[in-house]
């Protein structure tokens, strides 16, 4: 029973045989799995996705890479489109400096609005940072995120940043790179997190796990990521998958 916590299934590269990815995802026990927007395109079809089958939710939101491109006409659509019965979480939003796609400013002009969006419709958020921890953690601290709560996806901070996250009423998904043989950070995150604040995604089509690397990514490659962490964590599959799909339905207060 995995729950894939972010996927990004409207991406092109899962335009010829989405419905296959789905059915493997399933047969991999992964039963439910979470879609997640990052521009207005994507969170459309996020949405349409969602209405399409029963196991798949949706995330709508603006990622820091199109912050330059968002409007008072952007806001308004993502608030109508997160008034859909399947939309379950504002996302994905926060701070990429690694890329720098749009100013730093205007990033976190765009990631203030969209935690403030969420507040306004009792939302949690799905928050995505890289190299951008030590703003992360102050936005979300100044803009009262604590309040809905989400969860920093594919986490790539400390254990002291994570700490200070699930302070706020947050929780910490991992991905691929934790079975990457060169990871250190995250398999530190694993082995200290308790279980009860973990979730595990994809991220798919990006950051296939080993042994996938190099590969598409997909929902029903969690669990390899899932299956790392409960080696790093000395308990079964079973209770990990368990735990992590219990967390997600809770922190996106799915019932």
């Amino acid at each position: 029973m995995l729950f894939d916590s972010h996927a990004h299934l409207g991406d092109r590269q899962f335009a010829d045989d989405l419905d296959e990815v789905i059915r493997r995802a399933q047969e991999n026990g992964v039963t439910h799995i979470l879609n997640v927007g990052y521009d207005l395109e994507a969170s459309r079809a996020s949405v349409k996705l969602a209405e399409e089958y029963d196991n798949i939710y949706a995330a709508v939101g603006i990622h820091p890479h199109d912050a330059a491109s968002v409007t008072e006409d952007t806001l308004n659509e993502l608030r109508q489109l997160a008034q859909h019965d399947k939309v379950v979480a504002l996302g994905e939003m926060g701070l990429d400096y690694y890329r720098n796609l749009s100013p730093k400013e205007k990033q976190q002009k765009v990631f203030r609005q969209q935690i403030n969006l969420a507040k306004e419709l009792d939302l949690p958020i799905i928050v995505h940072d890289r190299d951008a921890h030590q703003d992360t953690v102050r936005i979300l601290k100044e803009e009262g995120a604590d309040k809905v709560g989400g969860i920093l996806h594919c986490f790539s901070g400390s254990w002291e940043m994570a700490k200070q996250c699930m302070n706020l009423g947050f929780y910490i998904s991992l991905a691929g790179p934790v079975t990457f043989k060169n990871a250190k950070r995250p398999v530190e995150i694993a082995k200290l997190i308790s279980l009860n604040r973990l979730l595990v995604e994809t991220d798919c089509p990006y950051l296939a796990p080993e042994p996938k690397r190099g590969k598409r990514n997909e929902p029903a490659y969690v669990c390899y990521v899932a299956e790392k962490i409960a080696e790093l964590k000395r308990i079964s599959l079973d209770e990990l998958a368990f735990v992590t799909h219990n967390n997600t339905k809770t922190v996106l207060r799915i019932k």
